[in-house]
């Protein structure tokens, strides 16, 4: 008897993940070309400069081919980090990432000792709140206007995550 000899089935590649790194003004042209695919009204090269020149926490996630897949920038205040921008790249989104760099940013604020992190999210951005909720985030204020939109800007959601902060 003679037995047919299957294909060999291809073996699919474990993703590779990306790695952690903070962001330098070297970086700045790769993260534009993230924040034009990612929204309709992008920060500017300004925003982003501004940001890593005033020292506010800033990290990258990278892939392996060094292309941007996610990044966060949050300014630090007295006792509380306000997380300004976080951004999955199109192309790398519903893979966790967005989770990732959120719990590196509640990491960061514990370690600075701060005993909040805030940010604003757009309205219509369901998607967004809902992972920030499930994170343990309040929805705690809104911004009336405080978007550019067309036609007419589009409300902020304030949300609040309370930190336990260790007593020393």
């Amino acid at each position: 008897m003679t037995v047919a000899r299957q294909p060999p089935v291809p073996v699919a590649a474990e993703p590779v993940a990306p790695l952690l790194r903070p962001m330098v003004l070297a970086d700045v042209d790769a993260v534009m070309a993230v924040e034009v695919r990612a929204y309709s009204h992008p920060w500017s090269r300004g925003n982003l400069v501004d940001s890593l020149i005033a020292g506010y926490d800033a990290e990258l996630l990278v892939l392996p081919d060094a292309s941007v897949c996610g990044y966060f920038v949050a300014m630090p205040g007295v006792d509380e980090l306000h997380l300004l921008n976080i951004t999955v790249a199109p192309e790398c989104q519903s893979a966790g990432l967005g989770r990732r760099l959120l719990q590196v940013v509640q990491a960061r604020a514990r370690a600075r000792g701060c005993s909040a992190l805030w940010l604003e999210v757009r309205q219509s951005n369901q998607r967004a709140r809902s992972l920030y909720r499930h994170l343990g985030f309040d929805e705690v204020g809104l911004r009336k206007g405080y978007y550019p939109a067309h036609p007419r800007r589009e409300d902020a959601v304030v949300m609040r995550l309370p930190l336990v902060v260790a007593v020393r």
